[in-house]
């Protein structure tokens, strides 16, 4: 019975962990540094130019979450594909970070 606590015990304490992570350990953790950067453009925008783009907008964290989530169409070659995987608690906190970004 103990031992059933203790992997229950370890098991919880994991699951708080993942959710306690930073914005910008759940950027590396769903892998989003592949295609963005902070201050670079890459296969995706800089994350300064997304932050540029929503600064002044009362709606951004939830549109910016939402892209997350859903993913999105450009007039470019590349897509962002959706990531039903984040939760909307995560992806606010992404997007909470992405937009406090300055030049």
């Amino acid at each position: 019975m103990n031992f059933g606590f203790l992997i229950l015990a370890a098991m919880m304490s994991t699951v708080g962990v993942a959710r306690a992570q930073g914005p910008e350990a759940l950027l590396q953790q769903y892998k989003c540094y592949i295609c963005h950067a902070n201050n670079e453009t890459r296969t995706g925008p800089a994350y300064i130019d997304v932050a540029a783009k929503y600064r002044g907008n009362p709606r951004a964290v939830a549109i910016v979450a939402a892209v997350v989530i859903r993913g999105a169409r450009s007039g470019g070659p590349w897509h962002m594909p959706p990531h039903p995987e984040i939760s909307e608690a995560d992806a606010k906190k992404m997007a909470r970070y992405i937009l406090s970004l300055k030049k």
